[in-house]
C-alpha cells in the first residue's frame, strides 16, 4: 500500500498530532514518524490532572516537561507546532487535541510495558486506536525484536 490518502481524499499525513510524554519518548517518537514525510506535525504534551486528588506533579514542571517535548520534537521537525492539554482522560484529551487543531491523523509510539502495567493504565494503546474517531497511525519502536 502506497498511497497516503483516505476515502475522502485528504492526505492521511497532510497533519500530523503527535502525543508524547517526555523529552526522550519525543526525540524517538519524532524519529519514527519522519521516514514518513508529513506535511506538517503538532506535538501534543498531555498534563494528566487529577480528579479530587492532588496532580502527579506540579503545573510549573509539567509545562517544563513539555517544553522539553516540544524542543525534542523540534529537532527533528523544526516547523512543529506545540500544543498542551490539561486533563485526567489521556485518550480523551489526545482526541479533542486533534479536532482543535484539525489534525489528520495522530501517531503514536507504543511505550510498551508488560501486560501487568498495561492492565493498570488501562492500555492507553488499545483504548487509542478502538475509540479513534480520525486515523491512528502506530509507528514502529525503535528497538528490535518487539
Amino acid at each position: 500500500m502506497t498511497s497516503t490518502d483516505d476515502t475522502d481524499g485528504q492526505d492521511l499525513l497532510g497533519h500530523v498530532l503527535l502525543p508524547v510524554a517526555h523529552e526522550d519518548d519525543a526525540l524517538a517518537t519524532a524519529r519514527a514518524l519522519a521516514p514518513y514525510d508529513p506535511g506538517r506535525v503538532t506535538a501534543l504534551h498531555v498534563v494528566e490532572k487529577g480528579k479530587g486528588v492532588p496532580d502527579k506533579t506540579p503545573v510549573e514542571q509539567s509545562e517544563e516537561l513539555a517544553a522539553e517535548s516540544y524542543a525534542a520534537v523540534q529537532r527533528v521537525f523544526p516547523d512543529a507546532g506545540e500544543h498542551t492539554a490539561y486533563a485526567r482522560d489521556i485518550v480523551g484529551a489526545i482526541f479533542d487535541a486533534a479536532d482543535e487543531v484539525n489534525a489528520s491523523a495522530v501517531a503514536y509510539r507504543s511505550r510498551g510495558g508488560n501486560r501487568l502495567m498495561q492492565f493498570l493504565s488501562g492500555d492507553l494503546s488499545l483504548k487509542l486506536v478502538t475509540k479513534a474517531p480520525l486515523p491512528v497511525i502506530a509507528l514502529p519502536s525503535e528497538e528490535t525484536g518487539e
